[in-house]
């Protein structure tokens, strides 16, 4: 009886301690800035804080964050979770294998190591050494390798690293043999490969930013470069540049067969033009430049060259992908060849090792692995054991065994071997993690969106959960840039699986799981496809007793985060709690930061038409925040480095609803330091951003985690 009503006491105390009051939030200067579109006046009164230099944004961040950390580290539980967090995340763990020259390259994180560390060996079934340990590179692991790249001779490995999350990038070269980095030092890269070709190799950089502009000014007039190993960047080969095209990003590749310098050409994130360059002219002042494809209506995507024909991945006239060939001396699209057809299922990528290519579909969002001959044969499906996502197969034309990694939504990545003269795959290495995964199960359900569209939803839950209602929902989407979501592991989810939660991933249109129609059935005109099949996501949870509005949270980033932003905007009875993170919120000037520009062909912009404008206006997070309505408790999650959705999105955005909302539930932002859009970041960044982020949620919705 005693413990009966100690226990009775203790709930209580913690519920009243959830029915906080009112916040108090710090004071936000307003600016008459007003914007005129096609007529219509839109005030800006936050603009100011898009200087991310300022010492007013500087001090604007630092009192938002004195709110916000003052009410995370009362709520009474959150050490709990993060002690949990770094229980479960502490478990060794290991990529797949890549062949490359005479070494098998791959990463390995004993635990809690802030960045995995990279390993080579000739031999995959004995232990590899340390080829690079990026932890050596920051006191706080807040740099992280980005990309790296070993020469075809395995004498050198070329690595690129990010600092702090940014997208800038700096390239260096280490000596294989010797283990030390060189002098070589390449400042201003960014979204640029490493291609090595002789002694040296290709890469593509920006101009210098102006002082101040580096973290959010326009990326504009890439150039390809041509580095030799041991020389200062200054006297690195300029290959191409167009300065009639700044808006154009490049990245150079050479085929294997050395024959060719392959240029692909973005100005958006759907396309590309394919550019060929003869290698006996790339070093030439004047260079015979061959127009594979000079439009960027569609996406193509170099894998190989076989008998001097270029492999290439595409959605020319297929829509859900096939593989053709191409002779680069008689280019003409009337000459192409379907080297494996589209398919009903979505053709998401493929490699060509040993003499097969390894083709991965997606079926319903599940990957499906099928094998063909090089001549573009189908020979069969390999087999999984579960329902999952599968990535690797990576290596060389002339391997015998290649490595791929499986993993689902309670499975932690499983590295396979497969034999590929003898077709057997084999478990090579299976992390063991503090988790019963057998204990929970993995569920896909189809449910009508507000047209009828049948909208595929992953669940998972614990083994027998009572579908009383009452279980604590994590509802994570996307929907965009033709981006598909896929059963992967993530050890911060477990924190709900682990307290009889639901975690829900629903696979919206605007993503790229049915192909291209999928995809352009959530862009521009039609993105509030995408919001309404979010909002019928939340809506078939509490229908069929999942959970209820009293314990529905919703989770996106980037332009997740304007989903998130957006649907608590359209529908905030339905959820209890919001967590956008890094978000798209002004949806009227995006395209004016870094390569913002690039994201119009899925969201158009306000300078478009009329049109646009009234429809972005519509649905932007940041200008359709309501007063007089009672909003979720929402944590907004961001980081002052972040280049690549600028955190001005999220200042004004908070600013915004901290004006207008005038309800007790509180409505906070976190701002992350030395931490970017999210690549790269250190362990114990992602630790203790989840404690926080989990532990606001729990507290919000009045559930104390056991």
């Amino acid at each position: 009886m005693k413990k009966s009503i100690l226990h009775l006491i203790g709930i209580l105390i913690f519920i009243s301690c959830t029915q906080t009051p009112k916040m108090t939030y710090p004071e936000t200067k307003k600016t008459d800035t007003v914007d005129v579109y096609f007529g219509a006046e839109v005030p800006d009164p936050y603009r100011w804080l898009e200087d991310d230099n300022s010492e007013e944004t500087k001090e604007w961040v630092k009192a938002q964050n004195d709110v916000t950390f003052k009410y995370l580290q009362k709520i009474p539980f959150r050490d709990k979770i993060k002690s949990r967090l770094e229980t479960l995340w502490n478990y060794p763990r290991m990529s797949s294998l890549t062949k490359r020259g005479k070494y098998y390259i791959y990463s390995k994180n004993d635990g809690l190591q802030n960045q995995s560390v990279v390993y080579y060996t000739e031999n995959p079934d004995k232990e590899g050494k340390v080829l690079l340990d990026p932890n050596t590179l920051s006191e706080d692991g807040t740099v992280a390798l980005s990309g790296a790249s070993l020469s075809k001779d395995s004498r050198y490995l070329a690595y690129s690293i990010a600092r702090g999350g940014s997208d800038w990038n700096e390239i260096y070269v280490l000596n294989v043999e010797t283990g030390k980095t060189m002098k070589d030092h390449i400042e201003w890269v960014k979204f640029s490969g490493i291609s090595w070709y002789n002694d040296g190799f290709f890469y593509c950089r920006l101009p210098e930013p102006k002082e101040g502009d580096a973290l959010k000014g326009e990326s504009k007039n890439s150039m390809v470069y041509y580095h030799k190993v041991g020389t200062a960047a200054s006297e690195d080969i300029l290959i191409h540049k167009d300065d009639l095209h700044p808006d154009w990003l490049f990245n150079a590749e050479v085929t294997d067969d050395k024959q060719w310098l392959l240029l692909s050409i973005t100005e958006s994130t759907t396309g590309n033009a394919l550019y060929a360059i003869p290698m006996e002219d790339v070093f030439k002042p004047t260079k015979s430049i061959l127009k594979l494809i000079d439009n960027f209506s569609k996406d193509y995507l170099y894998i190989t060259s076989i008998d001097g024909k270029l492999i290439i991945h595409t959605n020319n006239n297929a829509p859900k992908y096939k593989v053709v060939s191409i002779d680069p001396k008689n280019p003409s699209s009337s000459n192409w060849i379907d080297f494996i057809e589209e398919k009903e299922s979505v053709l998401e990528g493929l490699s060509f090792v040993g003499q097969k290519f390894f083709l991965s579909y997606l079926k319903d969002a599940r990957s499906l692995i099928e094998i063909y001959s090089k001549e573009g044969v189908y020979e069969k499906e390999l087999g999984l054991p579960f329902i999952g996502s599968v990535s690797g197969f990576g290596g060389e034309k002339n391997d015998e065994i290649t490595f791929y990694t499986l993993t689902s939504f309670v499975s932690p990545g499983t590295v396979y071997k497969y034999n590929i003269k003898e077709g057997i795959s084999e478990i090579f290495y299976k992390p063991e993690i503090d988790f019963d995964t057998e204990n929970y199960e993995v569920k896909q359900e189809f449910y009508p969106s507000k047209d009828g569209t049948e909208i595929p939803m992953f669940i998972v839950h614990k083994k027998g959960l009572d579908l009383n209602g009452k279980n604590p929902t994590l509802l994570y989407g996307y929907g965009g840039f033709n981006i598909s979501l896929t059963p992967t592991f993530s050890v911060t989810r477990l924190i709900w699986l682990e307290n009889n939660g639901v975690f829900a991933m629903a696979n919206l249109r605007g993503g790229g799981e049915y192909g291209e129609e999928w995809h352009e059935a959530g862009t521009k005109l039609n993105k509030q496809n995408v919001f309404d099949d979010f909002i019928s996501a939340g809506e078939y949870l509490i229908e069929k007793k999942y959970t209820s509005s009293d314990f529905l949270t919703i989770m996106g980033g980037s332009n997740g985060g304007l989903l998130v932003g957006a649907v608590a905007n359209q529908r905030p009875d339905l959820f209890k709690v919001a967590l956008p993170a890094v978000g798209v919120m002004d949806m009227l000037r995006y395209h004016k930061f870094t390569i913002g520009r690039f994201w119009a062909a899925d969201y158009g912009t306000s300078e478009d038409s009329k049109e646009m404008f009234e429809y972005l206006y519509g649905y932007s997070p940041l200008h359709t925040i309501k007063t007089n309505t009672e909003y979720p408790a929402i944590l907004v999650t961001t980081a002052d480095h972040d280049d690549r959705v600028v955190p001005a999105h999220s200042f004004k955005y908070i600013s915004t609803l901290q004006e207008k909302y005038q309800g007790n539930n509180p409505v906070l932002i976190r701002i992350d330091v030395k931490a970017g859009h999210g690549a790269g970041k250190s362990t114990s960044k992602v630790i203790d951003e989840y404690a926080d982020v989990w532990g606001f949620a729990f507290y919000n919705m009045g559930i104390e985690p056991k």
